[in-house]
């Protein structure tokens, strides 16, 4: 009970009555482009604004709102499978502070009219690696699961792990499609913990997203590769295939692979190495790419 007042009173805070009646926003996480694209627009006859000599000062509302209803759609992002950024924010991991330093990150292509002339309206784009910066918080690199014995392992030039079609959802009774996160882990058949976001290189954390997700076309080209260039550059020309087998996880973001897999993967410090450089790409389902924030 506690925790929903102050979660209500922190989007009560962030969300003026007037900008809920004048101002509307459509945002969308473009999870393989890894952006956040958000449309805005200011109803002028609402707003008691009439143009040319109201302009700027629409202009003003415009933004002012903008960051106001952006910051509360930013706190519904899942950041793993069971937390989003207004979890942080009530356990004190994440500051408000530095959320709105995210949305203050946004790029705008400048305010238009509509074709109707009643509405301004403006988009900005969010880049997600932005908000992968601010998130990533570990200083010490956290250890890759080792095994006793060594096993000979192939040693590769990336990891991708195919999940698009509908997967059980270990420990229910359930069947659907893995969806996207900042931060999925990846755990083998065993349930032992093969990728989460401390095993990446903290500094690697800074430019780059933990995990590339794509749509299934981007391994079906008809080059000697598979791939398309872009995926090409990223995984080398000797990737690790691996099928996902299961999903878990409240919301259905972690990945379970068989335990021979994982052994392909930590048993080659070639291939430990792919971890911890982020050089991993899951291949999701498009209709779990592009989300609407709500």
């Amino acid at each position: 009970m506690y925790r929903t007042f102050i979660l209500c009173a922190l989007v009560a805070f962030c969300l003026p009555l007037y900008a809920q009646t004048i101002t509307t926003i459509s945002a969308t996480v473009e999870w393989d482009s890894q952006k956040i694209d958000a449309i805005v627009s200011l109803n002028l006859k609402s707003a008691g604004i009439r143009l040319p000599s109201g302009r700027v000062q629409a202009e003003r509302i415009l933004h002012s709102d903008f960051e106001h209803l952006m910051y509360s759609l930013l706190l519904t992002l899942p950041v793993d499978s069971a937390t989003t950024i207004g979890d942080l924010i009530m356990r004190g991991e994440f500051s408000s502070h530095q959320l709105e330093a995210l949305v203050q990150s946004a790029r705008s292509i400048g305010p238009v009219l509509s074709t109707d002339m009643n509405n301004l309206q403006d988009r900005y784009t969010i880049d997600m690696n932005t908000i992968n910066t601010a998130l990533i918080r570990h200083t010490t690199v956290s250890n890759i699961l080792r095994i006793p014995m060594p096993v000979p392992a192939e040693a590769h030039t990336g990891i991708i792990i195919i999940a698009n079609n509908p997967l059980p959802v270990h420990g229910r009774n359930i069947t659907t499609h893995a969806v996207p996160t900042i931060f999925p882990k990846i755990w083998d058949t065993n349930m032992n913990l093969i990728y989460e976001r401390n095993i990446m290189d903290s500094v690697r954390g800074q430019s780059s997203s933990q995990v590339t997700y794509i749509p299934p076309e981007r391994i079906f080209y008809d080059t000697p590769s598979g791939m398309d260039e872009d995926l090409l550059n990223l995984v080398g020309p000797n990737p690790l295939r691996i099928m996902a087998r299961f999903l878990f996880g409240i919301r259905p973001t972690d990945l379970i692979i068989d335990r021979d897999d994982a052994l392909r993967i930590i048993a080659s410090e070639a291939n430990r190495q792919l971890l911890r450089e982020g050089t991993v790409v899951i291949v999701l389902d498009p209709s779990v790419l592009k989300v609407t924030l709500q």
